[in-house]
């Protein structure tokens, strides 16, 4: 019955997915919002709902090693593997915004999420914690990351050209934002699925709650972002799927966490500083190949797919 359960569970995201992108798409293109802002925020909260669903709860039963793991794990997976996967399918034109200002606060949320776990090594207590009051910190890092994001929208809109939208094209409102609200319901339920079936089994093979947080937890709540990404870059959609990637990984640390921490303090297992140090790299790697010529091509695809699998059995060795 798990096995089934989990089999649903893809089958909703995938569809769901196919059909989030059309109609958040088309939403973009009858408010002439550009497809990069569309990515940063609605496609990347939505996709990120599992990620924040399963930490929550972990932060309300007290497995704090499976919500930090989860958040850590998904973003270590979306930079690698789902960049990686996406720009060997289709390479992925990178917008200069996304180099010169997404993908550093993508950095410097990680650099926060590593100064807010070293409790000790700063002095300030003998145990690692991201307590409430990094909690908020989190939050507010999340509110400027909003406003630059409304922001921007705002200022592409008023630089814009009015154009008529061909509505038989696009879709109807009420059309799209049905489609669009169906298709990222079967996303956080899909993902919901694939979640709990998925670490059910990995705790009857004896996996430990580090190890299955930045393992199965963060790979089955990574794959909105992964089949949602790799649906946009087939539909050529390619400023979605990277804003999504990069708008999911602020989100994951800044919102989620935040929010986890909030609701109750979360110790940190020793472990995680090598995994956040890990992420911080691979940033580094997805800000120099997004330079290359504007485009995440295949074979840095490869590359970030092949660092990612050498970082997981190195886990998965070390656990």
């Amino acid at each position: 019955m798990i096995y089934l359960l989990l089999l649903v569970g893809f089958a909703l995201l995938i569809k769901g997915a196919d059909y989030f992108i059309d109609g958040s798409s088309n939403i973009a293109s009858l408010f002439r919002i550009p497809p990069l802002i569309v990515g940063l925020t609605i496609v990347a909260f939505g996709t990120g709902a599992p990620e924040a669903t399963v930490s929550i709860i972990a932060a309300l039963e007290g497995s704090a090693d499976v919500t930090i793991g989860n958040i850590v794990g998904s973003n270590i997976l979306n930079i690698s593997l789902v960049v990686g996967i996406t720009a060997f399918i289709f390479p992925l034109k990178v917008e200069r915004p996304t180099i010169k200002k997404e993908i550093p606060f993508a950095f410097l949320s990680t650099i926060a999420l590593l100064v807010l776990i070293s409790d000790r090594l700063l002095g300030i207590t003998n145990e690692n914690l991201i307590t409430r009051s990094d909690g908020i910190i989190f939050l507010l890092f999340f509110s400027i990351f909003l406003y630059y994001v409304i922001e921007a929208a705002r200022n592409s809109r008023e630089a814009s050209t009015v154009k008529e939208v061909d509505i038989e094209q696009t879709g109807s409102w009420g059309k799209n934002i049905l489609i669009t609200v169906a298709g990222l319901a079967a996303i956080i339920f899909g993902g919901y699925l694939v979640v709990e079936n998925s670490t059910e089994i990995a705790y009857r093979f004896g996996m430990s709650e580090t190890l299955v947080g930045l393992t199965i937890v963060a790979i089955g709540s990574s794959l909105p972002e992964l089949i949602t990404s790799i649906t946009a870059a087939m539909k050529k959609q390619s400023e979605i799927a990277l804003g999504n990637i990069v708008g999911s990984s602020i989100f994951n640390i800044l919102f989620v966490l935040g929010v986890a921490s909030i609701i109750s303090p979360l110790p940190v297992n020793d472990k995680l500083f090598f995994d956040i140090i890990v992420l911080l790299i691979l940033t580094v790697f997805l800000f120099i190949f997004s330079r290359t010529q504007y485009k995440v091509g295949k074979y840095e695809g490869m590359a970030l797919t092949i660092l990612y699998l050498v970082y997981l059995i190195y886990i998965i060795m070390r656990n």
